[in-house]
């Protein structure tokens, strides 16, 4: 076995400096090995006595172990017998030399005979480097083999400082790769928030204490886009932003400012004009900051566009408002139908009953046009407020164009020339095909008076795709196909200040008598009940356009609309005597019916309320034919009462009758015909014949 001698290492001290997580500790000093081979026991106990204070002595007793411990182990130097058994010295040397790993280790022969040159040469040339005699001289061989460690020790040294230098070269190229990350990082951060902060319709600023005239020393990049000025346009200009507010504004945000000093911070909102000259909502907000010793340095705020945010509130508040009319209207509009119902019936009794001369038939005239009048204003007044009934359908533009067109042919007079324009297989509008028409005839007739001195109507159809939901004018449509009809004028245009009123009942720009304010208003809650919106544009002297938004026709709408058979006559012959039970809590528009009832050829009951009605029928079951009961009555309504009435018989036909133009009527549709005052005799004729003709629902 081999024996090993291991010196002790002296300790090293190391300062607490030197020992950093962060970096590896030094590569541990490698102790210098001697590797002896010899089959004399006596020889190596004598050589490693010898050379143990310089290295650390491996002992091998023959080649073969040599070469076992070569395969594990590096040495400084192998003192190699030559004569041995098995494998002698040169065959061992020469096989040390043919491995890579060891080929360059020094080899110094070990002989105590064959001192001739014949057998030196061999030796050197099996890579011998030198040849010490025995018996061993102790001086010379420490000398000899204190060379060999000293290059060992020298070449481990430069190996340690190689792999030390590219240790620290490894660290420094890895902290200049994090330092290089970290700072693209943070660039990365900094143009994220630079492009936020961008990307908000705000400002960061900082201003002087105590200036006369505000003038920012420092601004974000964004001032520029929010009010068209630069820095170096303010600070040329120290007055700018005081002449720059908008005059109902101005004296508020002055006197906010003149006062920031006392509590050290401001927030005031005014409006300031760009340089586009167009106004914006600005909330200006600003603190005080100071020094260490509490002194005063500047100001530091922001200034925040805020006009998207006002915009919003407008269209809101304008929406509010439009709903709180429209149900006043509604409700205004029940009561006048009420009112027109009796008015159109009695003007319809006297015709019938009595013989008029031509001038009281003159006067009943003009009282049934001034009637007349009054419900198109209902109607009008139902269309704002989006409670007429419609009827939708596929309605064919070029079919349109060619209904309007007949219609304004004498209305629009030679001074104004109206054109048509639309695309190429545009598809129908999907809405009430008589509503649609009074619509358009609306927006021409607008546009005509707009052009007291002659111009051009243009009315263009095209088709557009809603991809995601679309606000139009604060109206917010659903995404699908829409066609467009717009009409433009050429006419004077309107004032920017009145651009939200003109919407509303009862707003006219015309003169006295000229015009209801119901036209644009009509159209505007057309265009929403028909699940649309309305969108207007106007420049003053230049023109004004308003764009109806309405759905495309489905294709079931479509097939439906070209395979309808022609209507029939709503009067086919005379019909049969009915007794029918009148139930209306308005006596002028219960007379009314009657009497028309009556004309008819029917039998006509009365009753005042429900309940009166549901004794009648409780008294006699089988003695009506049919009960036309108004919908809107005080403790009982019309719907209720036909529910309880068909309780007691449930075959009994019924129609009600309302002033409302939509009334929420618990039974179906189907079950109860429905027919709206003010009505004429023949309308009122057809629904009975529907309402006994059919039976009830059981």
């Amino acid at each position: 076995m081999a024996r090993r001698v291991v010196p002790i290492s002296p300790t090293i001290v190391v300062s607490p400096a030197a020992i950093e997580p962060s970096h590896p500790q030094p590569l541990p000093v490698e102790p210098a090995r001697v590797l002896v081979v010899d089959d004399d026991e006596r020889n190596l106990i004598a050589i490693t006595n010898v050379l143990e204070d310089l290295a650390e002595i491996v002992v091998a007793r023959s080649g073969e172990e040599a070469l076992r411990h070569l395969l594990r182990e590096e040495f400084a130097v192998i003192l190699l017998d030559v004569y041995m058994p098995g494998l002698d010295g040169y065959e061992t040397a020469k096989l040390i030399r043919e491995r890579e790993q060891t080929r360059r280790m020094p080899i110094v022969f070990l002989s105590a005979v064959n001192k001739e040159m014949e057998h030196l040469l061999r030796g050197y040339a099996m890579g011998a480097v030198d040849y010490v005699f025995k018996p061993v001289e102790p001086t010379v061989l420490r000398s000899k083999v204190a060379v060999f460690v000293d290059l060992f020790a020298m070449r481990k040294e430069m190996q340690r400082n190689a792999e030390e230098q590219r240790r620290l070269l490894d660290e420094n190229l890895r902290a200049n790769a994090e330092r290089f990350h970290a700072e693209q990082q943070l660039r990365l951060a900094e143009q994220r928030q630079a492009a936020i902060i961008a990307s908000l319709p705000i400002t960061l600023y900082l201003e002087d204490v105590g200036m006369a005239e505000r003038a920012p020393k420092y601004v974000s990049g964004n001032f520029e886009a929010l009010t068209g000025f630069t820095l170096e346009d303010i600070q040329r200009s120290p007055g700018i932003w005081r002449e720059r507010l908008h005059p109902e504004d101005r004296d508020r945000a002055i006197a906010a400012l003149a006062t920031r000093g006392q509590g050290g911070a401001h927030s005031v909102e005014y409006r300031w004009r760009c340089a586009n000259n167009d106004y914006r909502h600005f909330l200006d907000q600003a603190v005080l900051v100071r020094d260490a010793s509490g002194a005063p340095v500047e100001y530091a705020g922001t200034l925040l566009d805020i006009s998207d945010r006002r915009e919003l509130e407008s269209q809101l508040n304008q929406i509010r408002k439009m709903d709180a009319i429209g149900q006043l209207t509604g409700g205004i509009a029940h009561d006048f139908n009420n009112l027109l119902a009796a008015v159109l019936g009695g003007i319809g009794m006297i015709e019938r009953r009595i013989e008029l001369e031509p001038d009281q038939k003159r006067l009943i005239d003009m009282t049934r046009h001034a009637a007349e009048q009054g419900a198109e204003l209902v109607r009008h007044l139902l269309a704002f407020s989006r409670r007429q009934k419609l009827e939708p359908a596929a309605v064919d533009v070029t079919i349109l164009e060619e209904a309007v067109g007949s219609l304004l042919a004498h209305t629009l007079g030679g001074r104004v020339e109206l054109i048509w324009k639309r695309e190429d297989e545009l598809e129908a509008v999907f809405a009430d095909a008589a509503q649609l028409e009074l619509a358009i005839m609306n927006l021409v007739i607008n546009a005509r008076d707009a052009m007291p001195e002659g111009g051009t109507v243009t009315v263009e159809a095209s088709g557009r795709d809603v991809r995601v939901s679309e606000d139009i004018d604060g109206v917010l449509l659903d995404p699908g196909r829409y066609i467009v009809l717009a009409v433009s004028d050429t006419g004077c245009g309107i004032d920017p200040d009145q651009i939200e009123q003109v919407m509303e009942p009862f707003f006219t720009t015309k003169a006295v008598g000229k015009g209801t304010g119901l036209g644009l208003s009509m159209v505007y809650g057309f265009a929403k009940q028909s699940g649309g919106a309305i969108r207007l544009t106007s420049d003053l002297g230049v023109g004004t356009r308003v764009e109806i938004w309405l759905p495309a026709a489905p294709e079931d709408a479509v097939s439906k609309a070209h395979g309808a058979a022609p209507a029939e006559s709503t009067h086919q012959g005379k019909r049969r005597a009915l007794n029918i039970l009148l139930v209306d809590d308005h006596d002028g528009a219960r007379t009314a019916t009657a009497a028309m009832l009556q004309d008819l050829g029917h039998r006509v009951s009365e009753a005042c309320e429900g309940a009166a009605a549901l004794e009648m029928i409780r008294k006699r079951p089988a003695a009506f034919d049919l009960v036309l009961s108004d919908y809107a009555m005080p403790r009982l309504s019309g719907s209720e009462l036909v529910r309880q009435l068909r309780a007691i018989r449930p075959t009994l036909p019924a129609v009600i009758i309302t002033g409302y133009a939509e009334p929420t009527l618990e039974l179906a549709e189907d079950e109860v015909p429905v027919l709206v005052k003010p009505f004429t005799p023949v309308q009122l004729d057809a629904m009975l014949h529907q309402a006994s003709s059919q039976p009830a629902a059981n």
